[in-house]
Protein backbone atom coordinates (compact mmCIF):
# COMPACT_ATOMS: atom_id res chain seq x y z
CA UNK A 1 0.00 0.00 0.00
CA UNK A 2 2.84 2.52 0.90
CA UNK A 3 5.24 1.19 -2.37
CA UNK A 4 6.40 4.52 -4.22
CA UNK A 5 4.98 6.78 -1.29
CA UNK A 6 6.59 10.04 0.17
CA UNK A 7 6.86 9.61 3.85
CA UNK A 8 6.89 13.65 4.20
CA UNK A 9 4.32 14.68 7.30
CA UNK A 10 2.25 12.29 9.56
CA UNK A 11 -0.82 13.66 7.81
CA UNK A 12 0.15 11.46 4.49
CA UNK A 13 -1.13 8.31 6.48
CA UNK A 14 -4.35 7.35 6.53
CA UNK A 15 -5.58 5.01 10.21
CA UNK A 16 -5.12 2.04 8.53
CA UNK A 17 -1.72 2.06 7.06
CA UNK A 18 -0.63 3.93 10.75
CA UNK A 19 -1.43 -0.14 12.35
CA UNK A 20 -0.69 -1.92 8.98
CA UNK A 21 2.95 0.03 9.66
CA UNK A 22 2.90 -1.38 13.20
CA UNK A 23 1.52 -5.31 12.08
CA UNK A 24 4.89 -5.34 10.27
CA UNK A 25 7.05 -3.95 12.43
CA UNK A 26 6.10 -6.32 15.09
CA UNK A 27 7.02 -8.83 12.86
CA UNK A 28 10.36 -7.42 12.18
CA UNK A 29 11.14 -6.91 15.60
CA UNK A 30 13.00 -9.97 15.77
CA UNK A 31 15.64 -8.70 13.12
CA UNK A 32 15.99 -5.67 14.42
CA UNK A 33 17.52 -7.56 17.77
CA UNK A 34 19.92 -9.22 15.87
CA UNK A 35 18.60 -12.14 12.92
CA UNK A 36 18.64 -9.78 10.10
CA UNK A 37 17.00 -10.19 7.02
CA UNK A 38 17.87 -10.40 3.02
CA UNK A 39 14.48 -8.60 1.69
CA UNK A 40 16.45 -5.53 0.90
CA UNK A 41 19.13 -7.48 -0.74
CA UNK A 42 20.44 -5.28 -3.61
CA UNK A 43 18.60 -1.84 -2.38
CA UNK A 44 20.42 1.13 -1.29
CA UNK A 45 19.12 4.14 1.01
CA UNK A 46 20.17 7.43 0.82
CA UNK A 47 20.82 9.25 4.01
CA UNK A 48 20.81 12.73 3.75
CA UNK A 49 21.24 14.41 6.88
CA UNK A 50 22.24 18.76 7.11
CA UNK A 51 21.53 18.34 10.98
CA UNK A 52 23.24 16.36 13.67
CA UNK A 53 21.58 13.22 14.13
CA UNK A 54 22.27 10.00 16.35
CA UNK A 55 19.41 8.00 17.09
CA UNK A 56 17.09 8.95 13.31
CA UNK A 57 19.96 8.65 11.80
CA UNK A 58 21.42 5.13 12.73
CA UNK A 59 18.28 3.61 12.85
CA UNK A 60 17.56 4.06 9.86
CA UNK A 61 21.08 3.09 8.54
CA UNK A 62 20.64 0.08 10.70
CA UNK A 63 17.41 -1.08 9.59
CA UNK A 64 18.30 -1.19 6.03
CA UNK A 65 21.60 -3.43 6.98
CA UNK A 66 19.13 -5.71 8.62
CA UNK A 67 16.89 -5.84 6.12
CA UNK A 68 20.12 -6.70 3.62
CA UNK A 69 20.27 -3.89 1.97
CA UNK A 70 23.58 -0.96 1.63
CA UNK A 71 23.47 2.58 3.06
CA UNK A 72 25.27 5.29 1.15
CA UNK A 73 25.26 8.81 3.53
CA UNK A 74 26.93 11.93 5.01
CA UNK A 75 26.57 14.11 7.95
CA UNK A 76 28.40 16.51 7.09
CA UNK A 77 27.23 18.88 4.28
CA UNK A 78 30.65 20.76 3.90
CA UNK A 79 32.35 17.21 3.20
CA UNK A 80 30.07 17.24 -0.51
CA UNK A 81 29.60 19.68 -3.53
CA UNK A 82 27.25 21.50 -1.39
CA UNK A 83 29.84 23.82 0.01
CA UNK A 84 31.06 24.81 -3.62
CA UNK A 85 27.36 25.84 -4.25
CA UNK A 86 25.29 22.88 -5.30
CA UNK A 87 21.48 23.40 -4.96
CA UNK A 88 19.34 21.27 -2.85
CA UNK A 89 17.68 20.42 -6.08
CA UNK A 90 21.26 19.18 -7.67
CA UNK A 91 22.02 17.44 -4.52
CA UNK A 92 18.10 15.35 -4.65
CA UNK A 93 18.37 14.72 -8.42
CA UNK A 94 22.18 13.38 -8.07
CA UNK A 95 21.26 11.06 -4.71
CA UNK A 96 17.98 9.54 -6.52
CA UNK A 97 20.60 8.09 -9.56
CA UNK A 98 22.35 6.19 -7.11
CA UNK A 99 19.75 4.95 -4.23
CA UNK A 100 16.42 3.41 -4.32
CA UNK A 101 15.23 5.45 -1.15
CA UNK A 102 16.41 8.77 0.21
CA UNK A 103 15.89 9.81 3.89
CA UNK A 104 16.84 13.76 4.37
CA UNK A 105 17.12 16.08 7.77
CA UNK A 106 17.17 19.91 6.98
CA UNK A 107 17.50 22.33 9.51
CA UNK A 108 14.73 24.53 6.82
CA UNK A 109 10.75 23.53 6.93
CA UNK A 110 9.40 22.56 3.97
CA UNK A 111 12.92 20.71 2.73
CA UNK A 112 12.02 17.45 2.58
CA UNK A 113 8.16 18.06 0.73
CA UNK A 114 10.86 20.19 -2.37
CA UNK A 115 13.29 16.90 -1.74
CA UNK A 116 10.19 14.92 -2.86
CA UNK A 117 10.07 17.02 -6.05
CA UNK A 118 13.09 16.21 -7.64
CA UNK A 119 13.31 12.54 -6.78
CA UNK A 120 11.78 9.85 -8.92
CA UNK A 121 12.39 7.40 -5.91
CA UNK A 122 10.50 7.50 -2.27
CA UNK A 123 11.83 10.35 0.34
CA UNK A 124 11.54 10.27 3.77
CA UNK A 125 11.59 13.33 6.16
CA UNK A 126 13.90 12.62 9.19
CA UNK A 127 13.01 16.45 10.70
CA UNK A 128 12.42 19.48 8.78
CA UNK A 129 13.57 22.54 10.55
CA UNK A 130 10.57 23.38 13.94
CA UNK A 131 8.21 21.37 11.00
CA UNK A 132 7.56 17.13 11.04
CA UNK A 133 9.07 13.96 11.91
CA UNK A 134 7.09 11.88 10.97
CA UNK A 135 8.74 8.54 11.46
CA UNK A 136 9.13 9.59 15.39
CA UNK A 137 6.02 9.89 15.48
CA UNK A 138 4.88 6.54 13.87
CA UNK A 139 7.54 5.22 16.92
CA UNK A 140 6.01 7.01 19.59
CA UNK A 141 2.53 5.95 18.81
CA UNK A 142 4.18 2.34 18.31
CA UNK A 143 5.41 2.64 21.98
CA UNK A 144 2.20 4.25 23.16
CA UNK A 145 0.24 1.23 21.63
CA UNK A 146 2.75 -1.46 22.60
CA UNK A 147 2.14 -0.24 26.35
CA UNK A 148 -1.98 -0.01 26.65
CA UNK A 149 -2.94 -1.84 23.75
CA UNK A 150 -4.51 1.02 22.24
CA UNK A 151 -4.46 4.99 21.39
CA UNK A 152 -7.60 6.26 22.18
CA UNK A 153 -8.91 7.45 25.33
CA UNK A 154 -5.70 7.96 26.91
CA UNK A 155 -4.31 11.30 29.06
CA UNK A 156 -1.20 12.00 26.93
CA UNK A 157 0.45 15.47 28.51
CA UNK A 158 3.67 17.19 26.13
CA UNK A 159 5.70 19.02 28.30
CA UNK A 160 8.45 20.94 27.79
CA UNK A 161 9.29 23.17 23.84
CA UNK A 162 5.96 22.74 22.11
CA UNK A 163 7.22 25.70 19.68
CA UNK A 164 10.21 24.83 18.36
CA UNK A 165 9.89 21.21 18.93
CA UNK A 166 9.42 19.16 15.56
CA UNK A 167 8.43 15.62 17.48
CA UNK A 168 5.59 16.94 19.59
CA UNK A 169 3.81 18.85 16.35
CA UNK A 170 3.61 15.49 14.64
CA UNK A 171 2.76 13.81 17.61
CA UNK A 172 -0.35 16.44 18.82
CA UNK A 173 -2.28 15.88 15.07
CA UNK A 174 -1.67 12.11 15.16
CA UNK A 175 -3.22 11.84 19.01
CA UNK A 176 -5.90 14.29 18.58
CA UNK A 177 -6.87 11.99 15.46
CA UNK A 178 -6.90 9.13 17.96
CA UNK A 179 -9.01 10.84 20.74
CA UNK A 180 -6.80 10.99 23.00
CA UNK A 181 -7.24 13.90 25.65
CA UNK A 182 -3.88 15.83 25.07
CA UNK A 183 -2.21 18.13 28.13
CA UNK A 184 0.02 21.37 26.42
CA UNK A 185 2.55 21.65 29.27
CA UNK A 186 4.93 24.44 28.67
CA UNK A 187 6.39 27.81 29.04
CA UNK A 188 4.33 30.73 27.57
CA UNK A 189 7.07 31.55 25.26
CA UNK A 190 7.11 28.39 24.32
CA UNK A 191 3.57 26.75 23.60
CA UNK A 192 2.16 25.33 20.95
CA UNK A 193 2.19 27.18 17.76
CA UNK A 194 -1.30 28.38 16.13
CA UNK A 195 -1.56 26.40 13.36
CA UNK A 196 -0.79 23.43 14.75
CA UNK A 197 -3.45 24.41 17.57
CA UNK A 198 -5.57 25.19 15.21
CA UNK A 199 -5.29 21.32 13.73
CA UNK A 200 -5.40 20.39 17.28
CA UNK A 201 -8.77 21.96 18.49
CA UNK A 202 -10.92 20.61 14.87
CA UNK A 203 -11.20 17.22 17.29
CA UNK A 204 -10.91 18.27 20.66
CA UNK A 205 -10.12 20.90 22.90
CA UNK A 206 -6.27 20.16 24.69
CA UNK A 207 -5.78 21.69 28.31
CA UNK A 208 -3.15 24.15 28.01
CA UNK A 209 -0.99 25.27 31.36
CA UNK A 210 2.48 25.75 32.34
CA UNK A 211 2.36 23.72 35.61
CA UNK A 212 3.60 19.81 35.52
CA UNK A 213 1.93 19.08 38.99
CA UNK A 214 -1.14 20.66 38.45
CA UNK A 215 -1.93 17.19 35.56
CA UNK A 216 0.43 14.91 36.54
CA UNK A 217 -1.94 12.61 38.66
CA UNK A 218 -4.24 12.90 35.36
CA UNK A 219 -1.87 11.62 32.63
CA UNK A 220 -1.28 8.08 30.91
CA UNK A 221 1.36 8.86 29.17
CA UNK A 222 4.21 12.42 29.67
CA UNK A 223 6.31 12.68 26.71
CA UNK A 224 9.05 14.94 28.03
CA UNK A 225 10.88 17.21 25.50
CA UNK A 226 14.46 19.10 25.62
CA UNK A 227 14.51 23.17 25.44
CA UNK A 228 15.73 23.28 21.97
CA UNK A 229 18.18 26.09 22.28
CA UNK A 230 20.01 25.36 18.95
CA UNK A 231 16.64 26.62 17.59
CA UNK A 232 16.74 29.86 19.63
CA UNK A 233 17.36 33.13 17.37
CA UNK A 234 17.93 34.99 20.88
CA UNK A 235 20.55 32.85 23.51
CA UNK A 236 19.46 35.59 26.07
CA UNK A 237 15.65 34.10 25.72
CA UNK A 238 16.90 30.41 25.89
CA UNK A 239 18.70 31.31 29.32
CA UNK A 240 15.54 32.89 30.79
CA UNK A 241 13.80 29.43 30.40
CA UNK A 242 16.45 26.70 30.60
CA UNK A 243 15.80 24.18 33.40
CA UNK A 244 11.89 25.02 33.59
CA UNK A 245 11.06 21.50 33.98
CA UNK A 246 12.69 18.40 35.39
CA UNK A 247 10.89 15.19 35.31
CA UNK A 248 12.36 13.81 38.91
CA UNK A 249 11.23 11.28 41.84
CA UNK A 250 9.35 13.54 44.01
CA UNK A 251 7.50 14.40 40.65
CA UNK A 252 6.44 10.60 39.99
CA UNK A 253 4.87 10.51 43.37
CA UNK A 254 2.08 12.31 42.25
CA UNK A 255 1.63 9.91 39.29
CA UNK A 256 -0.52 7.21 38.49
CA UNK A 257 0.80 3.69 38.81
CA UNK A 258 0.69 2.80 35.19
CA UNK A 259 2.13 6.41 33.56
CA UNK A 260 4.70 5.89 31.15
CA UNK A 261 7.45 8.76 30.42
CA UNK A 262 8.55 8.98 26.47
CA UNK A 263 11.39 11.61 25.37
CA UNK A 264 12.59 11.52 21.52
CA UNK A 265 16.29 12.13 23.31
CA UNK A 266 18.61 13.55 23.13
CA UNK A 267 18.09 14.40 27.04
CA UNK A 268 19.79 17.49 28.55
CA UNK A 269 18.87 17.69 32.47
CA UNK A 270 15.13 17.67 31.78
CA UNK A 271 14.44 13.96 33.17
CA UNK A 272 16.61 12.80 36.56
CA UNK A 273 19.10 9.69 35.67
CA UNK A 274 17.00 8.10 38.92
CA UNK A 275 14.30 7.74 36.86
CA UNK A 276 15.86 5.66 34.46
CA UNK A 277 15.31 2.52 37.02
CA UNK A 278 11.55 3.00 37.44
CA UNK A 279 8.97 1.38 35.89
CA UNK A 280 7.90 4.70 34.42
CA UNK A 281 10.84 4.85 31.96
CA UNK A 282 10.11 3.84 28.18
CA UNK A 283 12.48 6.50 26.66
CA UNK A 284 15.03 3.38 25.69
CA UNK A 285 12.32 0.80 24.40
CA UNK A 286 10.96 3.76 22.25
CA UNK A 287 14.40 4.54 21.04
CA UNK A 288 15.01 0.74 19.84
CA UNK A 289 11.46 1.19 18.52
CA UNK A 290 12.86 3.24 15.72
CA UNK A 291 14.46 0.36 14.20
CA UNK A 292 11.66 -1.98 13.51
CA UNK A 293 9.47 0.95 12.60
CA UNK A 294 11.72 2.13 10.24
CA UNK A 295 12.62 -1.45 9.06
CA UNK A 296 9.12 -1.35 8.37
CA UNK A 297 8.40 1.66 6.27
CA UNK A 298 11.32 0.90 4.29
CA UNK A 299 10.25 -2.65 3.10
CA UNK A 300 7.17 -1.10 2.59
CA UNK A 301 7.87 2.21 0.75
CA UNK A 302 10.15 0.14 -1.60
CA UNK A 303 7.27 -2.91 -2.24
CA UNK A 304 8.50 -5.68 -0.63
CA UNK A 305 5.85 -5.80 2.18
Amino acid sequence: MLKGKDIVSIKDFSEKEIFEIFEVAKEMVQYAKGKGTDILKGKILATLFFEPSTRTRFSFETAMLRLGGGVLSFSDPKSTSLSKGETLADTIRMMDSYADVIVIRHSYEGAARLASKFADHPVINAGDGAGQHPTQTLLDLFTIHNNFGTLKNLKIGLLGDLKYGRTVHSLAIALSNFGSKLYLISPKSLEMPDHIMREIQEKQKPIVTNNIFDVIGELDVLYVTRIQKERFPDATEYMKIAGSYRVDLALLEKAKRELIIMHPLPRVDEIAPEVDNTPHAKYFEQAFNGVPIRMAILSMVLGVR
